[in-house]
């Protein structure tokens, strides 16, 4: 029973729907108005009664296989089919229809699809791209739809835009991506035959030429030989000419088409004049003529004259005996020998020697091993020496030299190589530095101190000389940088004088400055530690030559040592002090300088590192930023907690490091680096202890010393020698030494 049309009772269709907007029914495509109504969908999203939406994805479902889109899964993956059509020919009366072959691209990506012809030679047809890449709809009535990759299949036909196609194959690839999704590929058929292109394959095989045509291929020879020539070295006796002498010349031999130039080589202030070249590129005859050809009268082709007639015109015919021809022999590769002759147009030129190449060539191709030169030249005469007059005493000795060598003096080139190996980079100072006291007999002077820095970017010398409390001798420069000449050399000489290198330096050694003696005491750790890195530079720091010079003792030397080492440890601890062993070395005149015992003490030794008061460095620090004023502690706070993006209020070294140098804190790299060292805990350090202890302002440290300000501005720690090594495990060292454990018969005897 239906009920009356009353408010109430009729059904309400929005009940439970949530969206009610409507489509947009008027769009532009092309920049032309159009409704577009159709391919909308109703109010709500719904589609309307009869509607069928047009795909606009892949025909792959949302979620199969990787999460990636199709165009990046897919990308540059197309299917190739191979096809035909068959095209009929209304208006022709040697053939009623066409074969034409094609090739159709499916890009996996978007579903688009692309057919290809390729090009034949004189079809007469425009060929190429049949259809232009974009997705093809299916033919009626589905033509909502698009083809995509389960439509195609081989043995089948497929309509594209009112042409049907037959697929007749497909490559490898594109069979087993089909068959791994699940397609049946079927198997490939054949194409049709054209018989308008086998009528044409037929007139292409009867057609003879109606011109004589030899053809000669050398484009193989072009591709493997294109730009190698080979190079003898060759001359020619003109004994018979006025001027009696050998003329040295140059044959190249061209491997692209067989062709020899020759060069000469004209010695300066030899009176020729000098040519271009003394045979100009070509093929070279082995045996001259008696009558040289005229132009044209060698041909590659022979032309016979069949009909000769003033009504039915001149017949010729190609000369395939080649009757007529002359034959001339040319001079190849294999003609070419070291030792050998060529005649040069009458000229009697004889190969002396070739470069690598060639004789790499002849070995490869031909076998040949010997290639040995012919000498038909005298050795060239010494030149004559020219002495250098001796240094006036007027600017340096090698600004000087340049004045002798040359008309327009330059300066004095330096090693820039050297300069950017050995060159300060970062912390790596590259400076080495020893401590030395003057050799003199004034006991004011033997007192003093004094560091003494080699510089290795440029073998130069500087002397600073160390303040000492109530000494009555001011400290500072001593010695400005520079290079040091080395003593007991002649000031006004033709040679150049010899300077300090960074091998006389070595701790133990004697150093005379400007007529002022030095003995060299003891060194920093960054020097012996650079020394030994680099024991090739560094003999005395070399830890095999040390050891040879211990094996080379005699065996009553040796068998001493080890006595010696076994009475020290009564305890039998394996180590002994290093100081007895030092003692017993220098004393047995093993030829081992005090730089070598303190290396060798180094190798076996245990050393402890002298710690520094933390309170002391800080007070340091502080006294070097009120020096310079520098009060930018809120911004470095700030620069910290910006960097702190954890909110952890640790920071690591590395990243302190950085924003101090950003802000040139006016501190020492040396103090730098052992203030972050004692901060840290593991990598990391809290920013707001650093900042408080160096801060001078809110935290003031008590003052200090000018000796231990004077400490650190230097940069010079000198622990790395004798005072840091304390005790050397003699079992290690005797093995190592004389290959022999420390409890041998000879030992406990």
């Amino acid at each position: 029973m239906a009920l009356p049309f009353l408010p109430g009772n009729s059904p309400n269709e929005r009940l439970g729907k949530e969206k009610f907007h409507k489509s947009q029914h008027f769009d532009y495509s092309s920049g032309v108005p159009m409704l577009v109504g159709s391919e909308k969908p109703g109010i709500g999203g719904e589609h309307l009664v009869g509607q069928e939406i047009k795909s606009k994805y892949s025909v792959y479902p949302i979620g199969s296989g990787t999460g990636l889109p199709p165009w990046v899964t897919f990308d540059k993956q197309v299917l190739c089919f191979d096809a035909y059509f068959q095209e009929t020919v209304p208006e022709a009366q040697s053939e009623t229809y066409r074969i034409r072959k094609c090739k159709i691209y499916f890009f996996l990506e978007d579903d688009t699809i692309q057919v290809v012809e390729p090009e034949y030679k004189n079809s007469g047809i425009p060929q190429g791209t049949l259809i232009r890449r974009h997705r093809i709809p299916l033919p009626p009535p589905n033509e909502g739809q698009f083809y995509n990759l389960f439509h195609f299949n081989i043995n089948q036909q497929m309509k594209l835009y009112s042409r049907t196609f037959t697929v007749t194959d497909c490559d490898s690839f594109t069979r087993n991506f089909l068959t791994k999704r699940g397609v049946h590929v079927n198997n490939p058929t054949t194409v049709p035959e054209d018989p308008y292109s086998s009528l044409r394959e037929q007139l292409k095989k009867s057609m003879q030429p109606l011109r004589p045509y030899e053809r000669h291929d050398t484009l193989k020879q072009f591709l493997d030989h294109d730009r190698k020539v080979l190079r003898f070295y060759c001359f020619w006796d003109d004994s018979q000419s006025i001027y009696v002498d050998l003329r040295e010349l140059i044959l190249h031999y061209f491997l692209v088409d067989d062709t020899i130039e020759i060069r000469e080589v004209i010695p300066p202030n030899s009176g020729r004049d000098k040519v271009n070249k003394f045979l100009r590129r070509c093929r070279l005859p082995k045996h001259v003529p008696a009558k040289v050809k005229q132009p044209g009268e060698i041909t590659d082709r022979t032309v016979l004259n069949v009909l000769t007639s003033s009504t039915m015109g001149n017949r010729y015919i190609l000369d395939s005996l080649k009757t007529g021809a002359v034959h001339e022999e040319f001079y190849k590769d294999c003609d070419l020998i070291i030792g050998g002759e060529v005649n040069v147009w009458g000229r009697r030129v004889i190969l002396a020697d070739c470069d690598d190449f060639t004789k790499h060539y002849y070995h490869s191709k031909y076998g040949i091993e010997d290639f040995t030169p012919l000498q038909y030249k005298a050795p060239p005469a010494p030149k004559p020496l020219r002495p250098v007059p001796p240094y006036n005493g007027f600017g340096s000795e090698e600004d000087s030299l340049s004045f002798c060598q040359r008309l327009l003096p330059k300066p004095p080139r330096k090693d820039f190589q050297k300069f950017m190996e050995k060159d300060r980079y970062g912390l790596d100072s590259k400076v080495l530095n020893f401590q030395a006291k003057m050799i003199t007999a004034d006991p004011v002077d033997r007192e003093r101190v004094f560091i003494i820095s080699f510089y290795l970017s440029d073998d130069t010398i500087s002397v600073f000389e160390r303040p000492q409390k109530n000494s009555g001798v001011l400290g500072g420069k001593f010695l400005e940088r520079g290079r040091v000449k080395k003593p007991g050399q002649e000031l006004f000489k033709s040679q150049l004088s010899q300077y300090f290198t960074a091998q006389d330096l070595y701790v133990g050694g004697t150093l005379c400055l400007n007529s002022i003696n030095f003995q060299l005491l003891d060194a920093d750790e960054y020097t012996f530690k650079y020394m030994e890195q680099h024991a090739e530079e560094f003999p005395r720091a070399n830890m095999g030559i040390i050891i040879s010079k211990l094996r080379s003792l005699p065996e009553e030397k040796q068998s001493e040592i080890r006595k010696f080492l076994t009475l020290s440890d009564p305890s039998n601890t394996g180590f002994i002090p290093f100081e007895s062993i030092r003692s017993l070395l220098l004393g047995l005149d093993c030829d081992l300088s005090e730089h070598e015992v303190l290396v060798l003490g180094r190798c076996f030794s245990e050393r402890k590192q002298t710690q520094v008061d933390v309170g002391l460095m800080l007070a340091v620090a502080q006294d070097f930023l009120k020096k310079k004023a520098f009060e930018e502690f809120p911004k470095m706070a700030r620069a910290f907690v910006d960097q702190d993006r954890h909110k952890t209020q640790r920071l690591s070294t590395k990243e302190i490091r950085t924003i101090c140098k950003a802000f040139h804190l006016p501190v020492p790299n040396s103090l730098l680096e052992g203030l972050l060292s004692k901060f840290a805990d593991g990598d990391e350090i809290d920013y707001h202890a650093f900042l408080a202890g160096i801060n001078w302002l809110e935290h003031p440290a008590p003052p200090v010393m000018p000796e231990d300000t004077l400490k650190f501005e230097v940069d010079v720690g000198f622990d790395g020698g004798g005072a840091a090594v304390k005790n050397i495990n003699y079992s290690a060292f005797l093995q190592d030494a004389f290959s022999l454990p420390s409890n041998s018969s000879d030992t406990s005897a």
